[in-house]
């Protein structure tokens, strides 16, 4: 790489169910805010400014600008935005970055699940003439990737029951979080998923600040250092796929160095999976071992603001950095059924420490 890049500020709201009395940009405005008090620049002194959101969740073509009212866009800005999750848009920033356009980039996303069916809108993700006018919904292709795993051996419903509760016992120590605490597996929503096996529907929003070089040290104590990031895609039509693996998620991490030898261990991953059988996958496919902590904030179990769950992913991985609880992480971005597409980042702190 040509230059070292680091996430030196992070913010998310706390998410909750419902926020019909916020729209998106009365939501995205105070984390915004956050992260610029926490580095103490201006919006005049971002270089670069990226956004990731869907226009099926807010029911309008390009929505997104109207949350550019929230960044400020004048005096003009460099912007961009990805129809992604905003992993995808920060993705997009480390790579301007990368090749000395900025040296400083606001990275922003978020979704309002709320005022529709988002089991439904998911659909719009789907092969458009084989799968999708079929309707299946995200929980039902969830269930069968669950099923498959089981009927592989790889795990149980039991098993399943005990990553939800590990990951919402996580969350109480997250004042984000929207299903902090132990709490019942519920009866079968599609089996074998439980409701507990599900993440909750909500509205949040996330903002992350990068930097580069000495201005990443100006700007925060403890750098999280992006030392390598990739994203990977799986075929599209479910019917050619191994529900049981995430072959992409594997390539990724290779490709982004996680498991470069001579690195220290990974001490963290923040794993984007919104269902509890997709870390079973996951933890497969990363080969992670009882020396990885993973996902100590709850992950999108305890809240999954769509369009928001993975940059929130790579935002708690580095501010585990900044704070001192971990070295070395591994953060996880996942879109579409079943892990169709899947982002790996690996952040370190500086050596010394």
């Amino acid at each position: 790489m040509s230059r070292d890049v680091a996430i030196v500020a992070f913010a998310q709201t706390d998410h909750t169910r419902r926020t019909d009395e916020l729209s998106e940009v009365e939501m995205v405005m105070p984390v915004l805010h956050d992260v610029l008090r926490q580095t103490g620049l201006k919006t005049s002194d971002i270089g670069f400014t990226c956004s990731g959101s869907s226009d099926y969740l807010a029911g309008r073509a390009f929505s997104f600008t109207m949350a550019l009212d929230g960044v400020g866009a004048w005096p003009p800005i460099s912007e961009s935005h990805v129809e992604m999750d905003g992993a995808w848009a920060l993705y997009e920033a480390w790579v301007k970055l990368l090749t000395g356009e900025a040296d400083t980039a606001l990275v922003y996303s978020y979704g309002k699940s709320s005022p529709g069916s988002v089991r439904d809108v998911l659909t719009r993700q789907l092969d458009p003439y084989y799968v999708a006018p079929l309707w299946p919904d995200s929980v039902a292709l969830a269930a069968l990737q669950a099923q498959a795993l089981i009927d592989a051996g790889d795990t149980d419903e039991p098993g399943l029951a005990r990553i939800a509760a590990r990951s919402r016992e996580d969350a109480a120590a997250n004042p984000h979080a929207q299903l902090p605490g132990a709490r019942p597996q519920g009866e079968h929503l599609v089996a074998p998923l439980r409701t507990g096996d599900c993440p909750p529907i909500g509205d949040g929003a996330a903002a992350v600040i990068l930097a580069a070089g000495d201005k990443a040290r100006e700007l925060c104590a403890r750098p999280a250092w992006i030392t390598g990031m990739d994203h990977r895609i799986e075929a599209h039509s479910l019917g050619v796929r191994d529900l049981t693996d995430s072959p992409s998620t594997r390539l990724a991490a290779t490709r982004a160095g996680a498991f470069d030898p001579g690195r220290p261990p990974l001490d963290t991953a923040e794993l984007h999976a919104p269902f509890t059988s997709q870390e079973v996958v996951l933890r497969k496919a990363l080969g992670l071992g009882d020396e990885t902590r993973v996902n100590p904030s709850g992950g999108a179990l305890a809240a999954n603001p769509v369009m928001a769950a993975g940059l929130i992913r790579i935002g708690e991985a580095a501010a585990r950095i900044h704070r001192g609880a971990s070295r070395r992480a591994l953060a996880h971005a996942t879109s579409g059924p079943c892990l169709q597409q899947n982002l790996v980042a690996v952040l370190e702190g500086d050596s010394h420490e």
